[in-house]
């Protein structure tokens, strides 16, 4: 699974203007249908065929093009997916070390395949989950003391 983060999709200009477009068709649709049919057909311009996909795939294909519209870069990565350490620190945008603490710190679960960490991406998913929430406390607290001073 080595090439699991090098499969990032870059968009260049053309492809930030066109996905802004077809994300807001895409929304469109599923807010117009919340309940929509499991199975979405979509038909390809060029020749009219139609393609089945699940509902699911459209709506990651919206957050997909939501980031694209945003000039962002895109990695597609399954929950059971193990990562090593360096693939785990870049996905977190921190370096090797740093992510190597929070393992011995016992903030993200991790098995050992040999000598080498393997930390699966829900793993990780659920640490970020847990560090959002505590800045978000944090932030909470923070607003709550600067009015309790009166500085606000």
């Amino acid at each position: 699974m080595t090439t699991l983060l090098n499969d990032q999709v870059q968009p260049g200009e053309d492809d930030v203007r066109t996905a802004d477009v077809v994300l807001a068709r895409v929304t469109d649709y599923l807010t117009r249908h919340p309940d929509g049919p499991r199975e979405v057909r979509l038909r390809v311009a060029e020749d009219g065929e139609e393609l089945v996909v699940p509902r699911g795939a459209v709506e990651l294909f919206a957050r997909i093009l939501a980031h694209m519209a945003a000039g962002q870069g895109v990695s597609v990565v399954p929950t059971n997916a193990e990562l090593t350490t360096q693939q785990a620190a870049d996905l977190l945008n921190v370096s090797r070390p740093y992510l190597i603490g929070l393992l011995d710190a016992g903030e993200i679960d991790y098995r050992k395949v040999g000598k080498h960490r393997r930390i699966r991406v829900t793993s990780l998913l659920a640490y970020l989950r847990r560090d959002d929430q505590r800045r978000r406390e944090a932030a909470d607290e923070l607003t709550a003391l600067t009015q309790e001073m009166g500085l606000t």
